[in-house]
């Protein structure tokens, strides 16, 4: 186990990232990959950055 994955700011994160790809497939087509390509990459940076 990597030393980062039993951080909580780590777990809340990989939630945050899982969270906004079960939002974002409900977006209309449009926003799906406008601000919903937005949202999961910010998303995935926080986990980049905790990483």
């Amino acid at each position: 186990m990597a030393q980062y994955e039993h951080l909580p700011v780590y777990k809340k994160a990989m939630d945050l990232a899982v969270y906004m790809e079960n939002i974002v497939k409900g977006f209309s087509r449009y926003h799906k990959y406008t601000i919903g390509a937005d949202l999961r990459n910010l998303s995935r940076e926080v986990v980049k950055l905790i990483i």
